[in-house]
């Protein structure tokens, strides 16, 4: 089974040279170099990165995908939300290849180890949701030599954030990518678009410092109780469960921006980059 592209030729580039080109812009105005990387495992467990546009979020990932390029694993898991709301509410693929512009990646084979207790096998979850596919050409274009795990969450609650976080910290060989974005605000609600940006900030604030404190339960409580409108915080949660099991020990902020500091408009959202060692 191939995975077709959802996302290309809106939220990144359908056309390989473009695409490539849009990355490396990516990591020069995010961290100024294009990595050199380097394979094996090292001290990294997770990360957390942004799926927005990549004309709006790239060179923020591009810091995340820095780290992952000083130490790049055989296999990853990412985790997405499910915006589309088709499919299960929690899905795994453990079988097939997901193709990009940049050519197509194969699910790992141990994938079918994580489908158990909460996890579903449903394909249909994955056909239009983007928050997954956006990851897979920047590491393609750091190395094309990978597996990966897709996990798809419409359930963010502190329940299904740590059953999957116990599952998939068996995958000691595999760095877990949550992928979010932070607040979406609109400007309808303010009166002045400095005040979105700054609301939007104020929220984010308070998220990143429970990932930085790797306060899973801590983040789902507080995102439901402020209404922040973070897309993937289940998916972080069940990284940083994942991650401490495994033994992490913190974590690091590379890089807070949001759409505002690109094209500043009606609409605002925040992006971060963090890592989890």
């Amino acid at each position: 089974m191939i995975r077709r592209p959802a996302a290309a030729g809106t939220f990144y580039p359908s056309d390989k040279k473009s695409l490539i080109e849009e990355i490396e812009r990516s990591f020069i105005k995010g961290v100024g170099i294009i990595p050199e990387v380097k394979k094996g495992r090292g001290k990294i467990k997770g990360i957390v990165v942004p799926h927005a546009g990549y004309i709006y979020s790239g060179y923020i990932a591009a810091y995340s995908y820095n780290e992952v390029a000083k130490e790049f694993p055989s296999k990853f898991i990412i985790i997405g939300p499910n915006h589309t709301g088709y499919g299960s509410p929690v899905s795994i693929m453990t079988e097939g290849e997901w193709e990009t512009p940049l050519g197509r990646v194969k699910i790992a084979k141990d994938s079918k180890n994580y489908f158990r207790g909460i996890m579903d096998r449903d394909e249909l979850a994955h056909k239009y949701e983007h928050s997954i596919e956006v990851q897979l050409p920047f590491l393609q274009y750091l190395n094309p030599d990978f597996e990966f795990t897709p996990i798809c969450l419409g359930m963010q609650d502190y329940e299904t954030a740590t059953e999957i976080g116990e599952i998939i910290a068996d995958a000691e060989d595999a760095i877990i990518i949550a992928s979010t974005d932070f607040s979406h605000v609109s400007f309808s609600k303010f009166p002045s678009k400095e005040d979105i940006k700054r609301d939007v900030e104020d929220r984010d604030r308070m998220a990143i410092k429970k990932i930085l404190d790797m306060d899973e339960k801590g983040l789902i409580e507080l995102v439901e109780e402020k209404n922040i409108t973070m897309c993937g915080y289940g998916g972080v949660a069940a990284m940083l469960h994942a991650a401490k099991i495994r033994g992490a020990k913190k974590a690091r902020l590379l890089k807070y921006a949001t759409s505002y500091d690109i094209e500043p408009g009606s609409y605002c959202v925040g992006y971060a980059a963090i890592v989890v060692e």
